[in-house]
């Protein structure tokens, strides 16, 4: 059998047409669903929907929103499994991953629901100053309007109900448009959020790559929220004009080992952050920095566990790492991978193969700073090792970088502890934890090319609504 990872990239687009999306899973290539491609005409026609259903919607009372929420979650865990199947079938992460997502999706819309009962104001008097007016300002949060919603194809759901809860948490309407890539996690959230009663404008979803992307930037939506790549980020920015954006768009993600860590734990942290969905995660450990006295007794730990990764078939429950989203991928990957060793000394430890859009889960070690694997983000299972001896120097080598997403310490040292916390140019600090931890409630994003603004359920209600004041 010809796997469709096998064929040319003229053969792939040979099957498609101009106006459709033929989604294929790239394990074997199989059609899993077919996508009708939207144009800029529909998109705002879906906008100025959503519009007219966000104006009808915009008070409705915290209660009601929860309400929506919650069946919405409970839809997704009765039709749990089918939406596994689908994640995992048309972007690769194995079975068990998917799974895991679906429960998260529904942990997502339950704290935006909950959440929804807390976007409290505040009474501020304005005789706070002397001569000042014997007045009352009242500080209350409204929804923004409509929310357009760009997604990724790594977490294709949970992702999705990331913006999808806060937003009509807060409110709002949402036009979102996913992956081309992994459009139809999406299309069946859309379709369980109309059974379980949702207004049929107040949610839509429209198709298209880059250019329906910037047709939802370009319409009349109030906020963007976005999650990708910086470039596409600065195009859709520029494209978007003056309304609010909120942009999660990667890392480059360290994970620091010193010599006092539980060492088996901090391998298989490496391991779970690095390797799952195939290193396709925007917080996974993408540099890792281990201390020149563990280093020897870590890499042989590291290398034992990941000879013990099982990889290939996604859909099977005993496979650990499935693949990377396309044959195009898999090469940008390999690229990077023999540049390190060919061109800045890296040295092979494992992996660096690939059968089609199967990549073998790969270490380096030696790897230069500025090799491609260490000094650009790399969506696959690269586990790269820098090694290290001063902890300042490491961290100032990390806040060099261009990305300021999250990090994780191995150490229970509590000076140590203060230091990276404070002096880690990122936007979270995870402690005996991998950069990739994280919490739906908690706030998610990062500084410099790693985005504006925050998600997580309880901060993107608020960036999701406009403060209003009224002073009598």
């Amino acid at each position: 059998m010809t796997r469709f990872t096998d064929m040319t990239q003229a053969q792939r687009l040979a099957l498609e047409t101009t106006n459709t999306i033929l989604v294929r899973n790239p394990f074997d290539g199989a059609a899993v669903g077919e996508i009708a491609v939207n144009s800029t005409a529909e998109i705002t026609a879906a906008v100025v929907r959503a519009k007219a259903a966000q104006w009808d919607f915009r008070r409705s009372t915290p209660a009601v929103r929860r309400a929506m929420l919650n069946a919405l979650a409970a839809e997704i865990a009765a039709d749990a499994e089918n939406l596994a199947r689908i994640i995992s079938n048309e972007m690769g992460k194995t079975i068990r991953e998917a799974r895991n997502e679906v429960r998260r999706a529904q942990n997502t819309l339950k704290l935006s629901g909950d959440a929804a009962t807390f976007l409290d104001g505040e009474a501020l008097h304005c005789a706070i100053v002397e001569g000042g007016a014997d007045r009352l300002a009242t500080i209350t949060y409204e929804p923004v309007g409509v929310v357009g919603a760009i997604t990724p194809f790594n977490y294709p759901l949970n992702l999705l109900c990331h913006k999808l809860g806060p937003a009509i948490a807060a409110g709002n309407a949402v036009v979102a448009k996913p992956s081309p890539k992994a459009p139809l996690a999406a299309q069946r959230l859309r379709e369980l959020a109309l059974k379980a009663g949702w207004p049929a404008d107040l949610f839509q979803i429209v198709h298209g790559a880059a250019e329906a992307a910037l047709s939802l930037a370009r319409s009349p939506i109030d906020l963007l929220s976005f999650t990708g790549g910086p470039g596409a980020g600065l195009a859709l920015k520029n494209a978007s004009g003056l309304i609010r954006c909120l942009m999660e768009l990667g890392g480059n993600d360290p994970l620091f080992v010193l010599p006092d860590a539980d060492l088996d734990m901090a391998v298989a942290t490496t391991i779970g952050h690095r390797f799952e969905i195939a290193g396709q995660s925007c917080a996974a450990v993408k540099k890792l920095y281990l201390h020149q006295d563990i280093e020897k007794l870590f890499t042989e730990k590291l290398l034992a566990a990941v000879d013990a990764v099982e990889f290939g078939d996604p859909s099977k429950d005993d496979t650990d790492m499935g693949t990377v989203i396309d044959l195009a991928a898999a090469k940008t990957v390999a690229e990077r991978v023999n540049a390190s060793i060919s061109g800045h000394g890296g040295k092979l430890l494992t992996g660096g193969t690939h059968d089609g859009t199967v990549f073998a889960p790969t270490v380096i070690s030696q790897v230069a700073v500025d090799a491609p694997v260490i000094a650009d983000e790399t969506f696959g299972p690269i586990i790269a090792i820098r090694s290290f001896t001063d902890p300042r120097a490491a961290i100032a080598e990390v806040n060099a970088g261009a990305y300021g997403l999250q990090a994780g310490v191995f150490t229970n040292d509590h000076a140590l502890i203060k230091t990276f916390s404070r002096d880690l140019i990122v936007g979270g600090v995870m402690i005996n934890e991998g950069p990739d931890f994280r919490a739906e409630h908690v706030p998610f994003g990062g500084v410099k090319r790693s985005g504006l603004g925050r998600e997580g359920v309880r901060i993107a209600l608020r960036e999701m609504s406009e403060p209003k004041v009224v002073i009598d």
